[in-house]
């Protein structure tokens, strides 16, 4: 055998090697590829009553993994091998027959009042376990560890975090469009643990959460006029931000937690202020005899997106942190609103009204690579799901002259614009805040 021969075999099982060890990965680059095929059994349990809690947290992780659009679930009637302990090795053979790439089973047990849930997570064409994990709970927040669970196994097969073991802050609607109830409102992420805030006594719109998760900011019409409100979520106690002239509406909280951000209306103008709520501090940021609203500041705190219709009709707008270097960044047809600055930094989420039709769409913050990714009679509000992948808002559609039909629901979408999906709520449903992580 030559010497040029081995050299090329040494290469060729070199090579062949790096292929077999190759881990398993889903690309959430941008763009659209087929959901990964995975097969999850339920946890396994020696007592009938965590058993049926073990199909409960099996069902929330699937359906967790199937919203985000990246998994495909394949069904149960279809595996060869079941698993009665976690120590069994998979028979590949079998989960390669039903062309499962990934695989995941585990156990769930009783620990006094907490539960105890194991898993591991096996790469099928590798034949290779790629992570055993266990977490330990009260077993009254098991949708907690399911949300969890996925959010390990989105990491693990992503690389970027997961986003599902997170609240919504929304407005509960009910009645017909020309007497409408509206309450502040808490939810999971998938429309489950629904916790109203207020009765529906005063009108409450545009909630955000602090980077703390502890407080939510929002206006309402409690006194006949629009003033900002925080509120605090352990407490339920809301307090006034300011005793501000005019109208004040559109908050939102900086990085920091420590300011707020809002538009203030005084003689039919409205400008951008900040107020620092240690201090009680206002501080005007935008001084243009136009309407200047809806700001959202970039994850590092640095700049603020806004828009106005300084220019002749509204449009999105940057500026630092202070007000200077006010500079346009949208030149679109057509007219922007409610900007909101993804968690990465990278996409600003805007609506846009365009020929009657309403959109959703993403732009660089430097104004290139705008992309509309939804669109309806009605759509609005963008919020971000923390990994600045997923966004989130509600979609209306028309109602009769008597206010029937036409109620406000929510939807998820990607930011390709693929995996639209309604998010099932007790009532009708809008103006959407994702929380950041809570974990």
């Amino acid at each position: 055998m030559s010497k040029l021969f081995k050299m090329f075999l040494v290469f060729c099982l070199l090579c062949f090697g790096q292929n077999v060890q190759a881990e398993l990965r889903i690309d959430v680059s941008g763009a659209q590829s087929e959901p990964l095929p995975f097969a999850m059994q339920d946890l396994i349990s020696d007592d009938w009553a965590t058993s049926d809690l073990g199909k409960e947290i099996t069902a929330v992780v699937v359906a967790d993994l199937e919203r985000s659009g990246l998994f495909r679930y394949i069904s149960p009637d279809a595996y060869i091998q079941k698993f009665t302990n976690t120590n069994t090795r998979p028979n590949f053979a079998d989960w390669q027959a039903i062309q499962a790439q990934a695989l995941i089973y585990g156990t769930i047990k009783e620990q006094g009042t907490k539960l105890n849930v194991s898993f591991r997570i096996w790469d099928v064409f590798a034949q290779t376990q790629m992570e055993a994990k266990s977490f330990t709970a009260p077993a009254e927040s098991w949708r907690k560890v399911a949300h969890m669970i996925a959010d390990y196994i989105y990491e693990r097969m992503t690389g970027e975090k997961g986003y599902f073991d997170t609240r919504i802050a929304f407005i509960s609607e009910t009645g017909n469009q020309l007497n409408r109830v509206k309450k502040l409102a808490v939810m999971d992420q998938d429309g489950e643990n629904v916790v109203y805030l207020t009765n529906g006594k005063d009108l409450v719109l545009t909630p955000r959460f602090s980077p703390n998760m502890r407080e939510v900011t929002y206006f309402s019409y409690q006194d006949g006029k629009p003033k900002v409100y925080i509120m605090n979520l352990a407490t339920r106690k809301s307090s006034l931000v300011g005793n501000f002239p005019g109208m004040t509406f559109a908050p939102r909280f900086a990085p920091d937690g420590d300011n707020l951000i809002m538009s203030l209306a005084n003689r039919g103008n409205a400008d951008i202020y900040t107020y620092n709520l240690r201090t009680r501090e206002k501080k005007r940021l935008t001084n243009h005899p136009s309407i200047n609203t809806s700001p959202s500041y970039s994850p590092d705190g640095k700049q603020i997106v806004f828009n106005s219709d300084r220019g002749g009709n509204q449009q999105l707008y940057i500026m630092n942190a202070d007000g200077s270097n006010v500079h346009r960044i949208s030149f679109g047809e057509g007219t922007y609103a409610t900007p909101v600055w993804s968690p990465r930094g990278d996409y600003i989420a805007f609506t846009k009204i365009r020929h009657g039709q309403f959109h959703i769409g993403v732009i660089k913050p430097d104004g290139s690579g705008e992309r509309l990714i939804t669109n309806g009679f009605l759509v609005e509000s963008p919020t971000w799901a923390p990994n600045g992948r997923v966004l989130m808002f509600y979609r209306q559609g028309r109602s009769d002259k008597y206010g029937r039909g036409g109620m406000p629901k929510l939807y998820s979408i990607d930011i390709t614009g693929y995996n639209e999906r309604e998010i099932l709520t007790p009532h009708d449903a809008s103006d959407p805040a994702w929380s950041p992580l809570l974990h």
